[in-house]
Order: structure tokens, then C-alpha cells, then sequence
């Protein structure tokens, strides 16, 4: 597992940080088994394997149910769990009691918030010994102010991005992930904090780069941002279940060889 030292080191060496969004078991075993060097159990889960319409929806124990699964699917792979909306900016108090919770209840190795009004929490979180990831620019839980849109895309923008960027930092940010922002800004942000940043359509010049699983395994997803590639296609799985379906309507499942043989009605029905 690396650790947050060897993830600066990394950045230092100009060695590319690979991270995946994962939900569940399977996934995040398949990430571990792939050498994936860290994996964000993102509340973007409340739209892609839970079927909301956005993370609004998602509560903390949603992200604490799919985080013990991950951590139980990848326990050598540095693992994030985001805050959920909501378990985030209401006091001090409640801010850091969800925050333990979330963090001691799925043993992950940071949290991730988002937004630069959560500086405060970050340096607070931080002090109690809680490592977090700081998220800026696209930031879904607000998307119902801001939309699903490019940000920093003024002179004005940008430069407050690049001023919450060294905010979090200061405030004890471990890294930070940058989405949907000019690729010129992610890497003049990246070179100028000292923490690894993970960009997500933010260009290649960031640190490291971050994509669902589901996303670029074409895994019961409608449509692909802009940002994603694709690397395989799990919606072959359709035609699997096509086939299933075809073949126990039929009758051809299951078949002799998927059958156990053992004779035992002619016993039950024999007469002592």
C-alpha cells in the first residue's frame, strides 16, 4: 500500500499517480489486482450503481456501507472515501464527528471534501489526526449552483482557483483533485503546490489522473463525459443475459452438465 509519504514522492519524481473510483468488492479487488495505486470511493455512487439522479440523495452511511466493501476488496491500496453533502459544513462539532465516524468505521486512509469553504475543516480534521483530500473546481455536490460546466475559465476564476488551491494546501491537505478545468491552469496549480494533484478532465499535466470504473469499463453507464475513455466493455454482459434468457425459456439451461445426478426420489418413495 503506499503510503501518503510515497504518494509525495511520486509527485517529486514526476511518476504518474493512477487512481479509479470504485464502489464494491469486486471492483476494488480488480483495481488492487491491477496495480491502481490509490481508489476513491466517490459519492458519485449515489448516481452510478444506486441510480439517483445526482449525489444529493447520498447519505453517510451509504458511502460508509460501500467504503467497508471496497476497503474488504483492496486492503493493500490506499483507499479515499468522500464526505457525503450534507455530513460537511454544518458546525465544527458535527463536521469532525462525521468525519471519525466515516474515517474508524470503513478504515480508509483519507477522506476526501469538497469545496474551498471546507478549509477550515481540513485544518481541524487534519489536527485530529485525519487525513483529507481536498476537491476543486467541477464539484458535484454543488452542481445545483454551479452546474455541470468548464470552471476557471475567466482570468478572475482562475485565480482564485489557484488561491484555494495553496488554501487547502496550508490547511493540511494530503492532495488534490482537480475536475473539469482548463489543462493549462491543472498544471500551473500542479507544479505550484507541493502535494500530489489528481486531475479528472483537468489535462495530462496534473500528477495523477481519476475515472470511474464504471466509466471507462462501459458498465451499465448512458453516457461518458468528454474527459472519460473508455478501456473495455462490460455491456457484453448483455448479451450473456440474452442468451440466459433465451436458453432457460427453452429449456436448454441447465443442461446434464450442470445438473447433480445423484438418484434420490426412488429412496423417498420406497417403501420400509
Amino acid at each position: 500500500m503506499k503510503t501518503i509519504a510515497q504518494l509525495v514522492e511520486m509527485k517529486e519524481q514526476s511518476n504518474k499517480i493512477s487512481m479509479v473510483t470504485a464502489y464494491d468488492f469486486p471492483s476494488a479487488k480488480q483495481a488492487q489486482q491491477a496495480d491502481i495505486d490509490m481508489i476513491l470511493v466517490g459519492d458519485s455512487l449515489g448516481m452510478t450503481v444506486l441510480g439517483y439522479e445526482s449525489t444529493v440523495q447520498v447519505t453517510i452511511e451509504d458511502m460508509i456501507h460501500h467504503g467497508k466493501a471496497v476497503r474488504r476488496g483492496a486492503p493493500d491500496t490506499f483507499v479515499v472515501v468522500d464526505m457525503p453533502i450534507g455530513a460537511v459544513g454544518i458546525s465544527d462539532e458535527l463536521d469532525l464527528k462525521n468525519a471519525l465516524t466515516l474515517y474508524q468505521q470503513t478504515e480508509a486512509n483519507a477522506i476526501k471534501a469538497e469545496g474551498a469553504h471546507l478549509t477550515s475543516f481540513i485544518r481541524k480534521a487534519t489536527q485530529i489526526g485525519i487525513p483529507v483530500v481536498a476537491h476543486l473546481g467541477l464539484t458535484p455536490q454543488s452542481v445545483g449552483v454551479m452546474g455541470y460546466k468548464l470552471q476557471g475559465s475567466t482570468k478572475e476564476a482562475a485565480l482564485q482557483l489557484i488561491k484555494d488551491a495553496h488554501h487547502v494546501e496550508e490547511a493540511g491537505a494530503i492532495a488534490l483533485v482537480l475536475e473539469a478545468i482548463p489543462s493549462d491552469l491543472a498544471q500551473e496549480i500542479s507544479q505550484q503546490l507541493s502535494i500530489p494533484v489528481i486531475g479528472i478532465g483537468a489535462g495530462k499535466d496534473t500528477d495523477g489522473q481519476v475515472l470511474v470504473y464504471h466509466d471507462m469499463l462501459n458498465y451499465g453507464v448512458d453516457r461518458h463525459a468528454k474527459f472519460v475513455k473508455q478501456y473495455s466493455d462490460f455491456s457484453i454482459g448483455i448479451n450473456g443475459l440474452k442468451q440466459y434468457n433465451e436458453e432457460v425459456k427453452s429449456g436448454a439451461f441447465p443442461s446434464e452438465a450442470h445438473t447433480y445426478k445423484k438418484k434420490i426420489m426412488s429412496e423417498v418413495n420406497k417403501n420400509d
